[in-house]
Order: C-alpha cells, then sequence, then structure tokens
C-alpha cells in the first residue's frame, strides 16, 4: 500500500510560499509558508502534520492492541507535539511527545502500560521518526 502527497513552492524559502495536496483530497492546495511553520501565521506545515499522523497512527495501534485483548476503549485522545530543534545549520525533529488520556473499562494500570508502550514502539510512524518518542498516558 502507498499512500502519497505532494509539495509545490514557489519563491525563496524566506518569503515564498507553497501548497501541500494529499491523494485523498483532505489537504488539497493547503498553503503553508515560513510564517506558518516559524511563526504563528494560519496555514499548517509539516511538522503539524506529522504530529497529526503519529497522533492519529498510536491511537489507532492502541485500539488493535486492546481488540485483540477483547477490550473496548470507550475513548482514546491522543496529542501529539512534535519539537522541531536548530541541528547545526540547519533544524531537526528531535522529539515526538504523545500525551494520551483513555477511558479503557476492565483494565489494569499495569496492563494498559505495557499494551500503551507495546504500540507506542509498534505504531508505523513511530519507527518511521529518527527522534525520541515519549508518551505520557493516563488511564481515567
Amino acid at each position: 500500500m502507498n499512500r502519497s502527497a505532494s509539495a509545490v513552492w514557489h519563491g525563496t524559502g524566506r518569503d515564498g510560499k507553497g501548497m501541500l495536496t494529499t491523494q485523498s483530497g483532505v489537504l488539497d492546495g493547503t498553503a503553508y509558508s515560513f510564517t506558518t511553520r516559524f511563526e504563528d501565521e494560519k496555514g499548517t506545515n509539516p511538522e503539524e502534520l506529522i504530529a497529526a499522523a503519529h497522533a492519529g497512527c498510536f491511537t489507532m495501534a492502541l485500539a488493535f492492541a486492546l481488540q485483540a485483548r477483547d477490550l473496548t476503549p470507550t475513548e482514546l485522545k491522543t496529542e501529539a507535539v512534535v519539537s522541531l530543534e536548530k541541528d547545526g545549520a540547519g533544524f531537526k525533529v528531535a522529539k515526538s511527545a504523545l500525551t494520551l488520556t483513555a477511558h479503557v473499562p476492565g483494565i489494569s494500570q499495569d496492563d494498559f502500560a505495557e499494551i500503551a508502550k507495546s504500540a507506542k514502539e509498534g505504531c508505523p510512524i513511530s519507527k518511521l521518526l529518527n527522534a525520541e518518542i515519549t508518551l505520557d498516558w493516563s488511564l481515567v
């Protein structure tokens, strides 16, 4: 299975503008620029998209892992914060911090910790990232 996205950029790195489009059409000429990436202008940026991908991938991996143990969560809510840091003359994604709040009837804290850790390590986006990946969770 392959999924695709494309980027088109016009101009310089600082003053230029770009557009992102995904195969599904969810992003269709979505604006991104220096100011949407390094300042607070409305629009998206690669790190925000990585954060969304990581949160979504991990949460789905966790749902499948719980299902394999005949457990049904009533809600899994994950936030991913991706950290972009200076790296010599450029930048690197240094960390993806996952914060999970889970409502899973009938599971112990210890079992949940084991399953969540396994989902964090096994999700395909976790495997893709060459960065520290953390998980902070709470079972309510």
